[in-house]
């Protein structure tokens, strides 16, 4: 009887089990939790109540004040130098073993290393109100002319500004200049020389204030503007446009190939099957009885290729490699002017864990002459650059409808590996290799189908492509 009942309540209230077991709630909570991958889960798993939420705000306090202290970290380690952190070491030092060993000398250097970081902090406080902005007068400059850029700082707060250290990173150098404190409204105009001996691309500035003690143990930085990039130009030289006129364009005078159709006229000859009927000549077929066609002097539009070597090999010193590349520049500049068509390719370099050469060239920009001659500022020579007769292989191939080719290089190049790249290339395509080398007298020698320039100086180049041109 007694069991009975005991059956029946419990079936009337199954929420209720025995003490035992778990309730309907937690079951419904651990359920809910299984699967969790969050921060909670791997704290305090699926356990819920005063406790876990404890243990959960003190994790969550724990990570607010260790980040706090990072950035606090961060702040004090980008502003103590060496000698300020070897301060922080020293002056505890002096005093425990001033105060243990009674040594009044130890404990005076401790109080004067307490005064010089009181000082020294005292510079790091506060903001410097200016106004500060870089110029460079010019983007881009030839090498050797002059370059100046100049820093200018504005006061438009109404309180004075004490004096701070300026400093312009210039290439790998360093322009630094103390500027003395300006009251409000006042102007400070500094200029300085950017070295522009070499080639290349020398980034200038950021410009950048310094705040430091007397002592260096702090030093603060302070980045004002952005980076500018100012573009050393190789030197080039004025060429006249018929220096490279080795193939005329239809507006000039047509080659020595003949066509069946073109505009100049060469002669006639006896009709043959194939031929176009619109080109007989009537008048002559009649005199002479039989069908004449008239016959013409191919016309094209050239193509000039310059290929530059970057392979040290090549080259015999630097100067040879420099030379090189100004006349690939001065090449150039004058086919952009023509309105010619024009591709410039120097050498690829083959990566130093490379399982073969690799045969490439690398084309640079010839929309303006100024994205020209940026593209040059940054060529340097390689040990595994292509040599030039793979360069004449690779452009043949790449670049097509070619009239004139010029190969750029060194002494080092042979006249054996000059042939041997002449003949890379088409039949009827005008080959020209420029050879520099300034301790060899300039003169041109042709060789079945290559013409060979030596240039000592770069006016030379002027009037030996006058020459060939010419011969």
């Amino acid at each position: 009887m007694t069991d009975r009942n005991d059956h029946t309540r419990a079936g009337r209230n199954p929420a209720k089990t025995s003490s035992s077991g778990p309730s309907r709630f937690d079951l419904q909570a651990n359920t809910g939790a299984i699967g969790l991958t969050n921060a909670r889960t791997r704290i305090v798993g699926t356990r819920t109540g005063f406790v876990a939420d404890t243990i959960v705000a003190a994790v969550q306090l724990g990570g607010v004040a260790a980040a706090a202290i990072r950035r606090i970290w961060m702040r004090i380690a980008a502003v103590v130098t060496p000698l300020g952190w070897s301060m922080g070491l020293i002056v505890p030092l002096a005093f425990i073993f001033g105060y243990l060993l009674g040594w009044v000398e130890l404990i005076t250097v401790a109080w004067a290393g307490v005064v010089l970081i009181l000082i020294a902090i005292v510079y790091l406080v506060g903001r410097n109100p200016l106004a500060i902005q870089l110029r460079v007068a010019h983007s881009r400059v030839v090498v050797g002319e002059t370059a100046v850029g100049e820093v200018v700082v504005d006061n438009p707060r109404p309180r004075r500004v004490l004096g701070a250290t300026v400093e312009v990173p210039v290439g790998t150098g360093l322009a630094a200049v103390t500027m003395p404190s300006l009251r409000r409204g006042a102007q400070f105009t500094h200029e300085f020389i950017i070295p522009t001996s070499r080639r290349g691309i020398i980034p200038v500035g950021p410009v950048r204030t310094i705040r430091a003690d007397p002592i260096g143990l702090v030093r603060r930085e302070v980045v004002w503007t952005e980076a500018t990039e100012l573009y050393v130009h190789p030197r080039t030289i004025a060429i006249p446009s018929t220096s490279t006129g080795f193939v005329h364009d239809l507006e000039g005078s047509a080659t020595r190939d003949l066509t069946n159709s073109d505009v100049s006229f060469h002669a006639l000859r006896e009709y043959q099957p194939g031929d176009e009927r619109r080109y007989i000549h009537w008048k002559s077929s009649a005199k002479t009885g039989t069908y004449m066609v008239r016959q013409f002097e191919e016309t094209r539009r050239s193509h000039i290729v310059i290929a530059l070597s970057l392979a040290q090999t090549d080259y015999a010193t630097d100067d040879e490699f420099e030379m090189a590349v100004s006349v690939t520049g001065s090449l150039g500049v004058r086919a952009i002017r023509d309105a010619r068509n024009l591709s410039v390719v120097v050498s690829e370099t083959t990566p130093d864990f490379a399982k073969r050469k690799l045969l490439a060239v690398r084309p640079l920009s010839t929309l303006t002459r100024a994205r020209l001659l940026d593209d040059l500022s940054v060529v340097q020579s390689g040990e595994t650059a292509l040599a030039i007769t793979d360069v004449a292989r690779v452009a043949a191939e790449q670049v097509a409808g070619i009239s004139v080719a010029f190969l750029v290089c060194g002494s080092g190049a042979t006249p054996t590996e000059l042939r041997a790249a002449s003949t890379k290339f088409a039949a009827g395509v005008e080959v020209v290799a420029i050879v520099c080398d300034p301790d060899t007298i300039p003169g041109l020698r042709k060789v079945a189908g290559l013409s060979v320039l030596t240039i000592g100086y770069l006016e030379d180049l002027q009037k030996s492509l006058a020459r060939s041109a010419a011969a």
